[in-house]
């Protein structure tokens, strides 16, 4: 069964795809608080601190087959 959003995934794979997509999520969480909807802005938020989170700490850029894996 595949995961709501695989953030292992080949597309995350260049910065500026992961920049954007954590941007985009606490800028929106920014706008629900704003619009008086803190529901909305702590369910955005926890997105993208939990894509903060594996784009930028836990990331590894390597594919599971990658020949460069191997000892």
């Amino acid at each position: 069964m595949a995961r709501l959003l695989d953030v292992h995934h080949v597309w995350f794979k260049p910065v500026w795809r992961r920049v954007v997509t954590v941007g985009a999520c606490l800028g929106w969480a920014v706008l629900e608080l704003s619009w008086g909807n803190p529901g909305w802005a702590l369910l955005f938020g926890s997105i993208g601190l939990y894509c903060a989170h594996q784009f930028f700490i836990a990331f590894d850029p390597k594919e599971p087959g990658d020949p460069a894996d191997k000892p």
